[in-house]
């Protein structure tokens, strides 16, 4: 059977968390943030909040996250905390504001070699389907949703605070992505901000308090 993941909910009464952007700092903004292949955006996105993206295949959702993350050349702002990103050194800013690929990087064949905090690691990916055992195997012996979740468990190592997942469970089955979901929703009861590509537009609607398309390069609202 299943399992089904509820839209997420928070403490404050169930509240939106963007309703209270008028009266506290986001945890991300962006003024104008752009590139010769995408338009302006202009977004708060607040602490606890998961925005969703959808839209056709390159029409821009990865650039965004990438302009996001100062992977990419780009012109306009943007800020987490209040704090602009022009003001902290490349790797301080992508410990706050971690992009999520849908196929992590690996640097060596040992997946433990990946991980500082081990532990952690192990506690994570059990709430994942992931068994401790992973961890004692090869990169190459681990199929490609394995190793999808396992680049999931260290951008969440990481604590961000702001989380740029772009097609996070595009290799997983049904009951693996419930677990995936549920454990973002753990993350924005804890603060986390969340900007969500995808293409499943059911994903997008149980997980987005706001819901994007972008197309051509230009994100608009839903």
């Amino acid at each position: 059977m299943s399992q089904s993941v509820d839209k997420p909910t928070f403490a404050v009464s169930g509240r939106n968390p963007a309703s209270d952007v008028g009266t506290a700092v986001p945890a991300l903004r962006l003024r104008a943030l752009h590139s010769s292949r995408l338009a302006p955006v202009t977004l708060n996105v607040a602490a606890g909040e998961c925005i969703a993206i959808v839209g056709p295949s390159g029409s821009g959702k990865s650039l965004l996250l990438r302009q996001i993350a100062d992977l990419d050349p780009g012109q306009g702002t943007a800020e987490v905390d209040g704090r602009d990103r022009t003001r902290m050194r490349g790797f301080e800013w992508r410990r706050q504001v971690v992009y999520c690929q849908a196929e992590a990087g690996w640097w060596d064949d040992a997946v433990a070699a990946h991980f500082a905090d081990l532990d952690g690691a192990r506690v994570i990916a059990q709430r994942l389907g992931l068994s401790a055992a992973k961890f004692d195997a090869q990169v190459l012996e681990l199929s490609t949703g394995e190793r999808q979740r396992l680049g999931l468990v260290r951008a969440l190592l990481l604590k961000p605070r702001v989380l740029l997942l772009d097609e996070p469970t595009a290799a997983l089955d049904e009951q693996a992505t419930a677990l995936v979901e549920q454990e973002w929703q753990r993350c924005m009861q804890q603060g986390t901000a969340i900007v969500l590509v995808t293409h499943n537009q059911e994903q997008a609607h149980r997980m987005g308090h706001r819901q994007f398309r972008m197309e051509a390069g230009k994100l608009e609202p839903l």
